[in-house]
């Protein structure tokens, strides 16, 4: 395969997720534009959230895709932006599955305290013949995991656009059950 065929590639795989990401942000700025009536912003304060997901929206449908996929999580955020979780899905392929891994907060700027990008990686494990090869570097139903996440954060509640590399989006919904 020649280095040109492998750039396109990487760029048609990252070209999706990133064009999706930027229209939602032009999609959401009357929202952006809302916030700046907002009050101060509290500190960054140690939370557990619980979150779900109704469904998935795929690039690319497949028929093989179920129609409901779901996910289950709950998440430890710490007063130093760093994060913890685990979450448990019901995959595109109706396979249940288990994500568990950590990742870090960016708030996207101060005039907007309420909109963050998160980040984490971890481990999936669940996705098994014969969709084994859907997850890349997948052994034995076990693979790492990269989640990139645009959300808005008000009071206790947040929602979340996560991309799901070049599959589809997920969008989550989620509460803050303990704050210290």
């Amino acid at each position: 395969m020649t280095l040109w065929l492998r750039a396109y590639r990487c760029a048609r795989a990252v070209a999706a997720p990133l064009a999706c990401c930027l229209a939602s942000l032009t999609a959401f700025a009357p929202c952006l534009a809302a916030d700046q009536w907002l009050p101060e912003q509290a500190p960054v304060r140690e939370a557990v959230m619980i979150q779900a997901s109704p469904k998935v929206v795929h690039f690319d449908p497949d028929p093989e895709h179920v129609g409901w996929s779901w996910l289950a999580g709950i998440e430890w955020n710490r007063p130093t932006r760093w994060l913890y979780g685990f979450a448990y899905f019901n995959n595109s392929f109706s396979q249940k599955c288990q994500y568990y891994y950590a990742g870090y907060v960016w708030k996207l700027s101060d005039r907007y305290p309420n909109w963050y990008f998160k980040l984490t990686g971890g481990l999936i494990y669940g996705y098994k013949e014969p969709y084994e090869d859907k997850v890349p570097f997948n052994k034995n139903g076990y693979a790492p995991g990269i989640i990139p996440a645009l959300g808005y954060k008000w009071d206790r509640w947040n929602i979340q656009l996560n991309t799901l590399g070049t599959s589809g989006l997920m969008f989550t919904i989620g509460y803050d059950i303990l704050v210290r």
